[in-house]
């Protein structure tokens, strides 16, 4: 009999309806890696700074962030059919109106029209795939093709986001992303059947207050160094506000009759773990994607496609590892000896990037930091993902999907404008106290920058192998058995 607060789809139908979802998760990782391709471009055609260009990443970052609770207990409370085909549609609208857009303000309110979106789509396709599949077998297998639809997302977007931008312009890389969703929500339509659960609690009006300005905050004062130093109020006063905001909604969380994410949610252990190792790698795929990108076109001089192509292995290596991080290495293994291997591949990677020259082959230079970094990253991320959202309550899974995506993005845009700071700031010092410096000066400036950015996120991984790994706990036995709550609700 069907859990009363789920919905049980024909058992032919699963595998189609995950389809469906795994395209809403390539979708998601499509738009970031067409606007990494396309960025240079329309910075150029826009005529923005590049104090601006992180605004372009920021503004989808800062919607999306401080609106994924939200979006998530929606999909709770009224169905996440809705929230899905809903955030689908909003998707496809606000990507065409990036197309169109005749400036940088345009631009930004549609990028911030994205993530509005995005809030509402990505939680509730995570948490459809978490609630349909629960056989332990079957959902290692639905994950797996979570996470290679993330790297798929990679593979699709930097090749043809390149191609459009060179050969159509990059406005054609962003109407992609309205074919795409538009396509996606058609699915959709035909093959989620309506939730059919009760609607047991109420939304958390104070909570969502306090968490959604709390992340406001936080992400825009991180932004904000790429224009204003650590001292001015518009960093430091944003960062506190978010530190007091958060910890009343934490606060709030223990008292209110309804939380918008329920204490149990995040107090496992291993869900802890999960989602701090989350954080610290949505930081680096972002950081790899903007700065690889920079790096790639001008240090190396290749153009749009070439970049898109050039990024093809790492991708391959992200979706060879993420199913065999969730079928083999975890059951096997275990969280701890998983994550800690792809944190040390992901560091190795980056810190190769780090090394790179203005003359570096492809071949020999470029690939094996580009791959190594793949690895890494596809290993974490698809294992972190599965653990994040493993014995969830039905009743939970939007807030603890959204919790997931919360992380993921967070870390994405606080770790694009601290990188951006170091970065800009490294190459301010190489050219300080030179008269008029020339283009060779400013090549070796940049190329000093990418490297700062590329050794932090190379040391930030310190963070999983010194905090998340330890804070695991459970044996792979003991996780074969963590679904009961799922189906007991």
């Amino acid at each position: 009999m069907p859990h009363p607060h789920r919905t049980a789809p024909a058992p032919r139908r699963r595998w189609w309806i995950l389809g469906v979802l795994s395209t809403a998760q390539l979708l998601v990782v499509l738009d970031g890696t067409v606007m990494n391709i396309a960025l240079p471009s329309a910075q150029a055609g826009l005529g923005f700074s590049d104090g601006g260009r992180q605004w372009i990443v920021t503004a989808y970052a800062l919607a999306f962030g401080s609106l994924l609770p939200l979006g998530g207990r929606i999909a709770d409370l009224f169905g996440r059919r809705a929230a899905f085909l809903t955030g689908l549609a909003g998707f496809a609208g606000t990507s065409a109106l990036a197309g169109v857009a005749g400036g940088f303000g345009v631009l930004v309110a549609a990028r911030a029209g994205q993530g509005l979106s995005s809030a509402l789509l990505a939680p509730a396709a995570l948490s459809l795939v978490g609630i349909t599949f629960t056989e332990p077998g079957e959902r290692a297998t639905a994950f797996g093709v979570w996470g290679a639809a993330a790297g798929a997302g990679g593979a699709v977007g930097m090749p043809l986001g390149g191609v459009l931008t060179q050969y159509l312009g990059w406005r054609w890389a962003m109407y992609a992303n309205t074919v795409v969703a538009g396509l996606a929500l058609a699915a959709g339509a035909l093959l989620l059947a309506r939730d059919r659960h009760p609607r047991t609690s109420r939304l958390d009006v104070p909570g969502t207050l306090l968490v959604g300005t709390g992340l406001f905050c936080l992400v825009y004062g991180f932004a904000a160094t790429g224009n204003h130093p650590w001292s001015a109020v518009a960093t430091w006063g944003f960062l506190a506000a978010a530190g007091v905001l958060l910890t009343a909604f934490a606060w709030w969380q223990t008292r209110a009759r309804h939380p918008l994410l329920p204490p149990r949610v995040v107090l496992d252990r291993d869900r802890a773990a999960s989602l701090i190792a989350l954080l610290q790698t949505s930081s680096a795929v972002f950081g790899v994607f903007l700065f690889g990108t920079y790096y790639l076109q001008r240090s190396l001089g290749y153009g749009p496609a070439a970049t898109g192509l050039a990024y093809l292995p790492m991708i391959a290596a992200l979706i060879a590892t993420s199913p065999l991080a969730t079928r083999v290495l975890l059951p096997r293994l275990g969280p701890r000896t998983v994550i800690a291997a792809g944190a040390a591949l992901a560091a190795s990677g980056l810190l190769l990037l780090g090394s790179l020259g203005l003359d570096s082959p492809y071949p020999t230079a470029v690939l094996p930091a580009l791959v190594l970094a793949g690895a890494g990253l596809g290993t974490i991320i698809t294992a972190t993902t599965s653990l994040a959202t493993l014995g969830v309550a039905p009743a939970d899974s939007g807030a603890a999907s959204a919790t997931v995506n919360a992380m993921q993005y967070a870390g994405g845009s606080i770790g694009v404008a601290l990188l951006t700071t170091v970065s800009t700031a490294t190459a301010a010092a190489r050219l300080a106290g030179r008269a008029g410096p020339d283009a060779a000066a400013r090549a070796q400036a940049d190329l000093a920058g990418y490297h700062a950015a590329f050794r932090c996120l190379a040391a930030a991984f310190a963070v999983c192998l010194l905090v998340a790994v330890p804070l695991y706990r459970r044996s792979p036995a003991a996780r074969r058995t963590d679904t009961a709550p799922e189906r007991a609700g």
